[in-house]
């Protein structure tokens, strides 16, 4: 089943402006069977130039009934459809934040008609719902009203069907094992982690999205190889937690992974680490680096599980440093390493150069180990609007994170670093959370 809908708002925002129609066509495939059309009184002045684009007047709306107490109608004539609308994400995104202003969650499956349109109906002038429909001889009555684009998106709609029926299939197509339909309707369009049980319950895989209801799908219905096909079998079961920053949704996945370790996740289930790149000052005074196992006495700078992948990160800082691959432990000799005669060891290993100078670039190699900032919280979106997520290192070690009430934040350091969950400080995290910084950026970094 599909719910057709075409809304008409006050502006372009969905968290700022409001609705004032709504259209919404129930079709099976074949025909519409249900359908409700209503203005809307967004409690707020309409625009002079929406009211110019879509007629809407103040007037109009003035004895309209609020979003409201058109709520309970909404969300029953849409429940168990695909939400379809022509630019799905403008609509969708209204209608789910007024749900949200009344207290109430509002999620459903999507499809836009303009990606849908765009593939099927390529090498068309422009896509916007008047042009579009002006080029394939669908006629528009009440242009910029909720109803008339609404029965237009309906028209398109069928023609879009006749090209892919492929896409009935996919409204009706059934989860893998026979698992309840409602496993799905309750998967959100928001970041975290979701959890993949086996038939005993046994947690089988974890992964994280920005939007974990889009890539469940894609594990049920896209994605190919023996591999997911042999995990799709599996799949009894689906949770799900939601984290609000992307950020922490790979912390928390890669943290979890390496403690169940289940068995879909692969490589990231040997997370073991039994070498380490640690660091010390030998008896001539020079820094050095080394791949050892249980580094006792010396500073561990990074774990990992396999010595050949350790001694090739030391290996790449050696080279790039200029370091001495006698003294890092990388080549055996009585005299100089083989690369002090080309150029790419400054002599450290036979007393040519001082440590003070070597001891230097060292420690521009082992600043690859550290974090961005040796003391820092992060703090970047939350669960709700008023909660934000916190991530905290102090003295160059990754704390944990947590979650902060914003309403009743007093504004101390101390309650940042009191809210989080305590982590382990590895250097996968420091990967993530330094490499996250660098791409995307957070909502604000303290450093203290």
């Amino acid at each position: 089943m599909y719910a057709i809908i075409d809304i008409e708002t006050t502006g372009g925002n969905a968290v700022y402006e409001r609705i004032t129609e709504i259209a919404i066509f129930v079709y099976d495939g074949e025909n519409v069977v249900d359908q409700f059309t209503s203005l809307i009184n967004p409690e707020r002045p309409i625009p002079f130039y929406i009211t110019k684009l879509t007629g809407i007047s103040d007037q109009m709306v003035k004895n309209a009934p609020t979003f409201e107490q058109l709520a309970a109608r909404i969300d029953q004539i849409t429940t168990g459809c695909f939400f379809v609308a022509h630019n799905v994400s403008f609509d969708y995104n209204f209608v789910r934040e007024e749900f949200r202003r009344i207290g109430f969650k509002y999620e459903r499956k999507t499809l836009c008609t303009v990606k849908l349109s765009r593939r099927l109906i390529p090498g068309k002038r422009s896509y916007s719902l008047g042009n579009l429909c002006h080029d394939i001889g669908i006629n528009i009555k009440d242009r910029h009203r909720a109803e008339g684009d609404a029965l237009a998106t309906v028209k398109l709609f069928e023609l879009l069907l006749a090209a892919d029926p492929s896409l009935s299939k996919q409204a009706t197509q059934k989860l893998p094992n026979n698992m309840p339909q409602h496993l799905l309707e309750r998967l959100p369009e928001s970041t975290g982690v979701y959890y993949f049980y086996d038939e005993d319950d046994k947690l089988i895989y974890i992964g994280k999205s920005i939007n974990i209801r889009e890539r469940v799908l894609s594990h049920l219905y896209s994605r190919t190889g023996k591999k997911a096909g042999e995990m799709k079998k599996k799949i009894h079961n689906i949770d799900f937690e939601l984290t609000g920053s992307d950020l922490i949704a790979q912390l928390k996945e890669s943290d979890e992974i390496k403690q169940i370790k289940p068995l879909f996740n692969g490589a990231q289930r040997k997370t073991i680490s039994t070498y380490e790149i640690a660091t010390d000052i030998d008896e001539n005074g020079y820094q050095w680096l080394r791949v050892m196992k249980n580094p006792a006495g010396a500073t561990a700078l990074a774990s990992y599980n396999s010595r050949a992948i350790a001694l090739q990160e030391l290996d790449a800082l050696t080279e790039k440093y200029f370091l001495c691959r006698k003294i890092n432990g990388l080549y055996k000799s009585a005299g100089a390493c083989i690369q002090q005669g080309m150029g790419y060891c400054l002599g450290a290993c036979v007393g040519k150069e001082e440590p003070e100078s070597y001891n230097r670039r060292t420690m521009e190699a082992v600043r690859q180990f550290e974090y961005l900032h040796r003391n820092m919280v992060i703090v970047d979106k939350g669960r709700t609007m008023n909660e934000k997520s916190v991530i905290v290192v102090e003295n160059g070690r990754y704390l944990g994170y947590g979650y902060l009430d914003t309403s009743c934040f007093g504004g101390s350091l101390d309650e940042l670093k009191e809210c989080i969950k305590q982590q382990e400080d590895n250097r996968v995290a420091q990967k993530i959370i330094n490499s996250y910084l660098l791409k995307k950026g957070v909502e604000k970094v303290i450093k203290f």
